[in-house]
């Protein structure tokens, strides 16, 4: 059981990265202001097609529709009387004349995503576990090539329908229990916001030990675990993200229109110098694998295998289930597929390639590698250099950060009450949860960013996202009813029991219970459980999905609006009014 739990601690000095998606360039992608705004007063719903096809026939047997599911038509319109409480012009559909995004900026929005620091980190950190570089590159595109499959599917309603995620999840669990998947997920992003934050205090400090020559190095404070000078630069470019995000999204476009170029630039000057310094290629990738055979893994790779696949699926899990927000601004349901096809898996290999290589480099040029890029990158020689990368690391974390992690969360905080909290609020205190967390913790090891973290957090959201996607395709067969979805009482089919969705608690609970064992196992809170309970932490994210899907449809029948079919609710003004506005049958 412990050796199917647990993975090699990495030997570097620092942590590494955090997994925040890479925000879209600002030339590639329209105004932010122009983006989130949307009018939502009230309209009349526009009367159905008599032409168009209704019920099960029209859609066809279950292959037809899951290919003609991309053919759907955008159906956004601003809901007929909204309830205050539940829209402001950030949770507004967005319409058709609002939609911008194309394939192209898709597949380059999922581009600038792999390229950051902790696809970097993720990547080397297989070459630490005992991967050789080919082993490593396939099972980043094994991974990837699945989670595009619920990115893909996640991103149709978002869509369709022009909602936001925190909206698309009043569906499944209730007017008031949306705030759980949705919070979830922000506490996520705070994490990931925290992570990144000490990515960027870790390059001002290797800055300041470059230009100072080791002077500003100090013993750790025991009870934090950093010293007083890395906390210092970490609470520094917290402070500075923190202004940025209060001055609002212009500030936040111009950081962002430079970003990309300068991670691009910096990646393939680290790739040039690995190359000739390691002597090439050949000795770069020579570090063969350590389950070979009369190697110190020898047939252990299959449970190292499974977790990284996990791991890797767990590291889009969180955009995974907040997609909706960005295609909520796609031009078609092709756009964003083609678009995230032609962009994830591909580009995250070859990412993954330069991860690999580089740290494979590190071998030969050190004699250990070295996962971490800031701690790399502090072991070159010459001073200019080495403060112009740090320099430009920090930049494009700085700007990765902001709108990677602090949209997501800010939207999910604002559901919580959206007539009281404003973007800027929900980005602030995301700043402070990320603060609170001590990311340095997260990642100060392979074993804790992969098994503790990554792993840990793809057990819960697995759940999550399974609940959403069922309740979509199975469940609601793709209708919404938009007026519903900004109603509250007997005037919303998704309002249930006081507002949550009972089936979907019930249905999140179970799904995570076959792995939590694992969980505590891994943190060390329980030992000596049966294998059984490592093997399935090991797949957290594939079995939460299923368990939890499972269970969602059985529970969800006889719920209101539940498999019923027929045309669009929300293109013949049906809301809720006549159904019974009781939960699931649990």
């Amino acid at each position: 059981m412990q050796q199917q739990l647990r993975t090699p601690s990495l030997r570097a000095a620092a942590p590494g990265a955090a997994a925040a998606p890479r925000a879209l360039p600002a030339l590639l992608r329209p105004a932010p202001c122009t983006l989130r705004r949307a009018p939502f007063t009230a309209s009349p719903a526009p009367a159905p097609s008599s032409s168009a096809p209704s019920g099960a026939a029209a859609r066809g047997p279950a292959p037809v529709q899951l290919m003609g599911m991309f053919s759907d038509p955008i159906t956004a319109r601003p809901p007929a009387n909204p309830d205050p409480s539940l829209i402001n012009e950030d949770f507004s559909p967005t319409t058709q004349d609002k939609r911008t995004f194309d394939t192209t900026d898709y597949a380059t929005f999922w581009i600038t995503l792999v390229i950051s620091i902790t696809t970097y980190y993720l990547a080397a950190s297989l070459v630490d576990l005992g991967m050789s570089w080919w082993q490593g590159i396939l099972t980043v595109f094994f991974g990837n090539l699945i989670t595009l499959l619920p990115m893909v599917l996640n991103a149709h309603p978002g869509t369709k329908y022009g909602v936001p995620f925190p909206v698309l999840a009043r569906a499944s669990f209730g007017i008031q229990g949306a705030n759980l998947p949705s919070l979830s997920r922000a506490i996520v992003a705070c994490g990931w916001f925290g992570i990144q934050t000490w990515i960027g205090g870790s390059s001002i400090f290797q800055m300041l030990m470059a230009v100072t020559g080791g002077a500003v190095a100090a013993e750790p404070i025991a009870w934090l675990g950093i010293s007083l000078p890395e906390l210092l630069c970490f609470l520094g470019f917290w402070a500075a993200q923190v202004w940025i995000v209060v001055r609002g999204m212009e500030s936040i476009r111009i950081l962002e229109k430079y970003s990309a170029p300068i991670l691009i630039g910096l990646s393939l000057a680290l790739m040039w110098w690995a190359v000739t310094t390691a002597g090439g290629f050949g000795p770069m990738l020579s570090t063969p694998s350590q389950f070979g055979v009369g190697m110190p893994k020898e047939g252990q790779f299959w449970s190292v295998f499974w977790p990284a696949v996990t791991a890797n699926v767990g590291y889009w899990a969180t955009l995974s289930l907040n997609i909706p927000d960005f295609t909520r601004y796609a031009k078609s349901q092709k756009d964003q597929v083609m678009g995230q096809a032609i962009g994830l898996p591909l580009f995250m290999a070859l990412f993954t390639f330069l991860g690999l290589a580089v740290t494979s480099a590190t071998v030969v040029i050190y004699g250990e590698a070295i996962i971490d890029p800031v701690q790399l990158l502090g072991r070159m020689e010459g001073l200019v250099p080495i403060c112009v990368s740090l320099f430009g690391l920090m930049w494009a974390t700085l700007t990765t950060n902001i709108a990677a992690n602090v949209v997501a969360p800010a939207n999910a905080f604002v559901n919580c009450a959206p007539k009281f909290i404003s973007f800027e609020a929900g980005g602030i205190l995301t700043a402070v949860l990320g603060l609170l967390m001590c990311p340095w913790n997260l990642v100060s090891s392979t074993h804790g960013f992969v098994n503790t973290w990554l792993i840990g957090y793809s057990a819960l959201l697995g759940p999550v996202i399974g609940i959403v996607m069922s309740d979509y395709f199975i469940v609601r067969q793709r209708q919404l009813d938009i007026d519903s979805l900004y109603s509250k009482g007997q005037q919303s089919i998704y309002w249930y029991k006081g507002g949550w969705n009972t089936a979907a608690l019930w249905s999140i609970l179970i799904g995570v219970l076959p792995t939590l064992p694992g969980f505590l196992s891994t943190i060390g809170v329980v030992s000596g459980l049966p294998p059984i309970f490592g093997q399935l932490y090991d797949l957290a994210w594939f079995v939460g999905v299923a368990v939890s899907s499972v269970v969602y449809c059985l529970l969800m029948r006889g719920a209101p609006g539940a498999y019923q079919g027929g045309s669009d609710p929300s293109s013949n003004g049906a809301t809720g009014g006549n159904s019974a506005p009781g939960g699931a049958a649990v």
